[in-house]
């Protein structure tokens, strides 16, 4: 079904090619372009048209002055087009003394625009198709590939080695087994899967009590010669260690009973 839309839209593409080509080397000559060159000049055009299709879909990522740029290059070609071809069509309309049917200059300019537009819109239709390919394989889930591929390849395999170690012959294939692993229990990540692992960088775990205090003990004290939560509290995160709001309030609490004590003793 895909190469059948393919098949159209290339179909489509040339033939509004072909009729915008005409009335563009007719133009061409028509503003005295000399010889075989009036052949390149509707190449000029449209083939422009066609290029700034493709570059848009390539610099759909790009930053939004880049892409309007391309933007303004294509709209000024596709108008120029429409207007060239439209402008053939009301002067031979014009000029023409047919008896037969006889339409405005209005509608045979609207008409004429179509072969362009035709030309720009199946450019821009083969490259979305392209960049976006349906079928059976790349609309089926990752998770049910792999369910197939180890019913179909890894289980027979894993049974018969399964047989053979039964035997006394040489057990399963190491490779073999990692592929069942990775596959039985996929990540749930694949980009995960895939980075090497590194050791976790951060605060160190929560250290005890008694080494809380310890560090503590030597953090200098407060006003008043008290013991200070802020310095107690700096003095344990510079060791890396974290401590919440209640261990910080407990650890203060005892270092101070354990100050009044010593100051205590000394006076008695």
């Amino acid at each position: 079904m895909t190469a059948a839309i393919r098949l159209g839209v290339a179909l489509v593409g040339t033939i509004g090619f072909a009729l915008s080509y005409d009335a563009l080397r007719q133009m061409a000559v028509a503003i005295h372009i000399r010889g075989v060159l009036t052949y390149a000049f509707p190449l000029v055009i449209d083939g422009f048209i066609a290029i700034g299709v493709a570059a848009l879909l390539i610099l759909r990522a790009a930053p939004w002055r880049s892409r309007l740029y391309v933007w303004a290059l294509v709209g000024i070609a596709t108008i120029t087009s429409i207007w060239a071809n439209a402008l053939h069509a009301v002067r031979l309309n014009q000029e023409s003394d047919a008896t037969g049917l006889h339409l405005d200059d209005v509608t045979v300019g609207v008409l004429s625009a179509i072969a362009p537009l035709a030309l720009a819109g199946a450019v821009h239709l083969d490259l979305v198709i392209r960049r976006h390919p349906t079928g059976r394989h790349s609309t089926e889930p990752v998770s049910a590939q792999r369910h197939t591929h180890f019913e179909n390849v890894l289980r027979p395999a894993l049974n018969s080695d399964t047989a053979d170690a039964s035997k006394g012959a040489a057990p399963a294939r190491p490779e073999v087994v990692a592929d069942i692993a990775n596959v039985a229990d996929p990540p749930a990540e694949v980009s995960e899967a895939r980075q090497p692992h590194s050791p976790i960088k951060g605060r160190q775990p929560s250290a005890s009590t008694e080494t809380l205090l310890a560090l503590g003990r030597a953090a200098p004290l407060g006003r008043q010669g008290r013991i200070s939560r802020r310095h107690v509290e700096a003095a344990i995160r510079a060791q890396g260690h974290p401590v919440g709001k209640d261990r910080l309030t407990e650890i203060t609490r005892r270092l101070q009973a354990e100050l009044d004590r010593t100051c205590e003793h000394a006076s008695s």
